[in-house]
């Protein structure tokens, strides 16, 4: 399982980039392995994104903003829905996984 992050290197938008700085700074802070993907430099990347994120959490208008959270294929959700699992002290369960990984298993 990967946990893949992605997001946008060039944004002029100065809220997307603390969104994306939050959601990678909470994941390392808690040694949670990840993996960023860059949708302004790979356009392959961004068009899977945009396939892969459910009609539901699609806005009504443009595209869906970075960063958007999937584990491997699997949608977890947008910033939005970070901040609320964060907020309910369910991020792992949001993320899809089992549990916090102990600083043993993050050195090994």
């Amino acid at each position: 399982m990967v946990i893949k992050v992605y997001i946008a290197s060039s944004t002029g938008s100065v809220a997307v980039k603390k969104h994306q700085q939050a959601v990678v700074g909470f994941l390392e802070a808690n040694r949670i392995n990840f993996q960023e993907i860059d949708i302004t430099m790979l356009e392959e990347q961004r068009l899977w994104m945009y396939r892969n994120i459910p009609r539901d959490k699609l806005p009504e208008k443009g595209n869906p903003l970075p960063p958007q959270i999937f584990n491997d294929d699997r949608y977890c959700g947008d910033y939005e829905d970070f901040f609320q699992s964060k907020e309910n002290n369910t991020v792992f369960a949001f993320l899809g996984l089992s549990s916090q990984p102990s600083v043993k298993d993050s050195e090994s």
